[in-house]
């Protein structure tokens, strides 16, 4: 189950230790997708600009990736930039649009030999043609690799991702590839952006906020959510380990009862 994490280290042994009363099935999830937040918020408290924050929260960017990767996660999405995000200063915006280059260019050589396959969801033809650029060849350099999917959602809001979703399906009606009796959860779920992915089993947010900000609306219905006060640059892997250890204790019905609780 573990390649490698941080040799034999309290988290490891409190994660080991959590798991004997566990199903094997239920012991890590599959697909896990960060909110990351709070980068402004510890610059401000350091008396720093707020591109700093965002240049710390690309460390730990990379941490958690490493992380992800060495407990068995098989897809990390991190909310990178939202279509709101646009609203913000044009040297923030400028600067995070630099940030996918800055992370690639030093965590590449690391993606390759780790084996993980860097993908996208967001409208990308609206990013900078340089960002676009090194997304593009990140993806193309890794579309063979198997491990870990690093899955950024870069100028990403759920809710025109929804409204694309059905203006597509209304193209398919409109033309005859589809009808109305076809269209069921199946078929929507084939038209968004995360069509090839599995739904996230966990949602973290960091920075004590508590709500979603557009971020797969669709996707999340039955995902366990973990909220946390501490800022993504704060954020590390021991508490990604907690997060993966409360979400083994929950017990995920979807909508319907466990045999215990059926007696």
């Amino acid at each position: 189950m573990f390649k490698r994490i941080f040799g034999k280290s309290k988290i490891e042994k409190s994660l080991l230790e959590e798991q004997k009363n566990l199903s094997k099935n239920d012991l890590i999830p599959t697909h896990i997708a960060i909110i990351m937040d709070g980068n402004g918020r510890w610059a401000k408290k350091r008396a720093m600009p707020r591109i700093a924050g965002h240049h710390e929260g690309m460390k730990t960017v990379r941490k958690i990736a490493r992380c992800a990767d060495d407990v068995g996660i098989k897809i990390l999405t991190l909310y990178a930039f939202s279509t709101e995000n646009w609203k913000r200063p044009k040297q923030e915006v400028d600067f995070l649009m630099s940030l996918p280059q800055q992370f690639l260019k030093s965590f590449m050589p690391e993606i390759m030999e780790r084996n993980i396959r860097v993908q996208l969801i967001g409208e990308k033809d609206e990013l900078p043609q340089t960002t676009k650029a090194v997304l593009n060849e990140a993806m193309e350099k890794t579309k063979d690799n198997t491990g870990l999917i690093l899955n950024f959602a870069m100028n990403y809001g759920s809710r025109a991702e929804i409204v694309k979703a059905m203006k597509d399906i209304m193209i398919e009606v409109r033309d005859g590839k589809l009808t109305i009796d076809d269209i069921n959860e199946e078929t929507i779920n084939d038209y968004l952006m995360t069509s090839q992915l599995p739904e996230p089993d966990l949602l973290i947010r960091t920075s004590g906020e508590v709500r979603l900000s557009n971020f797969m609306l669709w996707q999340l219905a039955y995902t366990e959510f973990w909220f946390t006060d501490t800022l993504w640059p704060d954020f590390d892997e021991q508490c990604f380990m907690e997060a993966i250890l409360d979400y083994q204790k929950r017990n995920r019905r979807y909508g319907g009862l466990k045999g215990e609780e059926m007696n």
